[in-house]
């Protein structure tokens, strides 16, 4: 039988752990544009930032929207209007 010392020991060990891992995980989709009100509308590859909001600009104004946001942290942009 393990002594009452070493059950605690584990047990704040796994608690802390158990916390830990959610803290620290990331999450796939891509960080959220500056601001409120950005709607995630899609995500598609660009060669640049400049040219996914240049052409993705005339396709949010006819749905409304007046600005496009594309985030360049990865090869497939994601794009938000707003």
């Amino acid at each position: 039988m393990k002594s009452w010392r070493t059950r605690i020991g584990v047990g704040l060990a796994v608690g802390a752990a158990a916390v830990a891992i959610p803290l620290t995980a990331t999450t796939a989709f891509a960080a959220p544009p500056p601001g409120d009100g950005w709607v995630p509308v899609g995500a598609e590859k660009y060669p640049s930032k400049a040219e996914c909001e240049a052409k993705e600009l005339p396709m949010a104004q006819a749905n409304g929207y007046h600005e496009v946001w594309c985030d360049d942290s990865d090869p497939i942009m994601a794009i938000y209007n707003r």
